[in-house]
């Protein structure tokens, strides 16, 4: 399993905190430090669609120059855009066995984890 956010995001925080609860091994990608690559946010959009973790609730979403709100109009826009600023993806992602998650659920997780 692999987890990808940012530490010091409260949601990422309580998601990482229940997978040590449950004893869920996993491995740690920090988007601030290692950044996101187009190949893999084009495998998620591929599975999930952008529009599933392009967090358009968040801060950065929010203080983004309508402008550039606006441009978002293809997945490639909205993939460009996603690895400039990893802060506006949902956290945390959930890879595990080729399945997404997004977000934190702690009846989406216990099935996740089965």
């Amino acid at each position: 399993m692999k987890v990808y956010g940012i530490p010091n995001c409260d949601t990422v925080q309580k998601a990482l905190k229940w997978l040590k609860a449950n004893h869920v091994k996993y491995e740690f990608h920090d988007f601030k430090k290692l950044g996101i690559s187009e190949e893999k946010l084009a495998e998620w959009d591929k599975k999930a669609g952008y529009e599933k973790f392009l967090n358009k609730k968040g801060l950065t979403w929010k203080q983004l120059d309508p402008e550039v709100k606006e441009s978002i109009k293809t997945s490639a826009d909205a993939l460009k855009l996603l690895q400039q600023k990893t802060s506006m993806i949902k956290r945390p992602v959930i890879e595990k066995d080729g399945v997404l998650f997004f977000g934190f659920d702690e009846v989406a997780y216990s099935k996740l984890i089965k």
